[in-house]
């Protein structure tokens, strides 16, 4: 039986490599898997009432030395294993398959799954990072047995070296069985999401001076922030939405404590889905003001323009007009300019007195006329 099952988990990695479950909000140039090393356990204890009994070297003497400690947990915390120490575990274990092909392929979104006496809890974990005003997120993957935890983490952070010194810092805590493990790495994960949103909540606040500001830039800013926050609210929200079976879990086999716990990582988390909720808001409240300030500074150039282009005719009227004015006497010279000899007006006496009044009458109606109506 063992054998055929190590078969199986065999063929089953093989599928997972070749065919790996890649989901649409997964982002593979932030967690990019490498190539696996043949050994990649960052830590692991046996720990009885809470206290740390030994520290094997690989996934293997941690299995041969969990036999001696009847009471014992042990915990592993892996860092992109290879496929050969996770069927080891998987077979020493009893480790569901499926469980072993999740955590091959990763990619996966946060979920809970129960196994018999095992659960399975898949983990987003965020990093906010500054200078390029970017989430980078990563996964982490727990498999939580009555007497093992096995931590996977398929990203840089969290850093769950800082965890596991807390926790056996707490005896009593660590001594309540495999489920303060996992509410460690929950806490940890949780808590790790409050400086992204001191980070989100920052760049809000200079996107909405960059508006007030006319920056142009601002538009551009606010849609990638909005995608950030898209990519940060998948990580939190089902999370949130899972907690509750969890605590179903905690209080068939943990004890009140451990729920008290698990509630306190419930309220931590709803803080962070809240502000999350707050985010999207005032960046669609942004978009609109945003929006709304562009439209008005349009309109506002083309109230201007309008004013110039009015200006401009009223200049262009007060030129022709005057310019008609001035060509009447010069139409009028112009034609008793040209001496004919047939002209009767150039032999008569009061043709130069003429030729001048009816240049005055001419241009005195058109100033007249253009004066009425505003041109002049």
């Amino acid at each position: 039986m063992a054998g055929s099952r190590l078969m199986s988990l065999q063929a089953l990695t093989e599928r997972a490599r070749s065919q790996p479950v890649m989901h649409e909000d997964e982002q593979p140039d932030v967690m990019p898997t490498p190539p696996r090393s043949r050994e990649s356990l960052i830590d692991a204890a046996i720990y009885v009432d809470g206290a740390r009994v030994t520290t094997p070297t690989s996934v293997v003497d941690m299995i041969e030395q969990l036999s001696r400690y009847p009471d014992g947990i042990a915990w592993a915390s892996l860092y992109r294993p290879g496929d050969d120490e996770l069927l080891a575990l998987a077979e020493r274990f009893d480790i569901h398959e499926l469980v072993v092909e999740d955590a091959i392929t990763a990619h996966q979104r946060p979920k809970l799954e129960r196994y018999d006496d095992a659960v399975f809890l898949v983990l987003r974990s965020a990093h906010y990072v500054d200078e390029r005003e970017e989430v980078v997120f990563g996964e982490v993957h727990l498999y939580c047995s009555e007497r093992v935890v096995v931590s996977v983490r398929h990203s840089d952070s969290p850093v769950l070296s800082e965890v596991r010194p807390r926790l056996e810092a707490s005896t009593s805590l660590l001594a309540q069985g495999a489920q303060a493990i996992v509410y460690g790495v929950l806490d940890a994960v949780v808590d790790g999401y409050y400086p992204v949103i001191d980070g989100l909540a920052n760049d809000i606040d200079e996107i909405e001076d960059q508006v007030f500001l006319g920056d142009p830039a601002a538009t551009q800013r606010t849609y990638f922030l909005t995608k950030e926050i898209v990519d940060f609210e998948r990580a939190a929200v089902p999370l949130l939405r899972l907690l509750p079976d969890l605590e179903e879990i905690f209080a068939a086999v943990g004890t009140p404590q451990m729920r008290a716990y698990l509630r306190d990582v419930t309220d931590h988390l709803t803080f962070v889905v809240e502000r999350i909720a707050a985010f999207r808001a005032t960046l669609r409240d942004i978009l609109t003001v945003n929006a709304t300030l562009v439209a008005q500074r349009q309109n506002e150039e083309m109230t201007e323009l309008s004013r110039a282009s009015n200006q401009q005719n009223a200049q262009v009227q007060k030129i022709s007009g005057w310019a008609a004015i001035l060509f009447a006497p010069s139409l009028v010279s112009g034609i008793y300019g040209m001496n004919f000899v047939l002209m009767p007006e150039l032999d008569w006496r009061m043709g130069y007195p003429w030729a001048l009044t009816l240049m005055l009458v001419v241009s005195g109606t058109l100033f007249v006329v253009f004066r009425r109506r505003g041109w002049i």
